[in-house]
């Protein structure tokens, strides 16, 4: 499939490095495609971001929160697309990283009503960058929720999520609402809890 990431810091570049090691035609939208700070991606596959979006299938948004809104009206069109937020809606607090929605809207309805017409789906962001392409390591497949509201574009974006070695789940878009707080859950482990990053969230049922 052709995937369009826009944005590439830790979580828009490992999504794309991985999806590429399965076979799937990654390009990144990037507004400063020259910077330095991407030198590790493959020139061929670095655009700006509206044009990086023009023969995509899925266009993955990984950007910064502050930066989310400008970053998907700036695409163009995306009507038809199948859009995957990536977001967290994080913002500082008296007590660090918080959250800045909820629990009457998300990110990803957020996403959606600045992308008429897409299918947005909100996934891949209840664990941290570095897990994404280790899911396969752990000896439990690490779960990972998928929000969207089209059964039909959802098996895509499951079958996405299922390739880096994640067990997805499905519920409607609405259900960002959840998920949204539930990696903050993730968040305060790994840098309050002094539990690191190399760990991720399982379902285990009773046999």
């Amino acid at each position: 499939m052709h995937i369009a990431i826009i944005g590439a810091g830790s979580v828009g570049a490992t999504l794309g490095q991985a999806w590429l090691q399965h076979g799937e035609d990654v390009i990144w939208g990037l507004r400063n495609p020259a910077d330095p700070k991407y030198a590790a991606l493959p020139k061929q596959r670095v655009k700006a971001p509206a044009e990086s979006v023009k023969d995509a299938e899925i266009v993955v948004i990984a950007t910064p929160w502050s930066a989310t809104q400008a970053a998907v009206k700036g695409l163009g069109g995306l009507v038809g697309k199948i859009v995957i937020d990536c977001t967290n809606p994080l913002g500082m607090g008296p007590d660090g990283l918080q959250l800045v929605l909820g629990f009457d809207t998300s990110a990803g309805e957020q996403v959606a009503s600045w992308a008429p017409g897409a299918f947005v789906f909100k996934t891949l962001k209840t664990t941290g960058a570095g897990n994404m392409a280790r899911a396969a390591e752990y000896p439990v497949k690490p779960f990972m929720p998928v929000a969207g509201d089209d059964a039909a574009k959802k098996a895509v974006v499951m079958e996405l999520v299922a390739a880096l070695g994640f067990e997805p789940d499905a519920g409607p878009l609405k259900n960002a609402r959840l998920l949204e707080p539930f990696a903050m859950v993730w968040i305060d482990q790994a840098m309050k809890r002094g539990r690191g990053r190399d760990f991720a969230f399982a379902l285990v049922k009773m046999k």
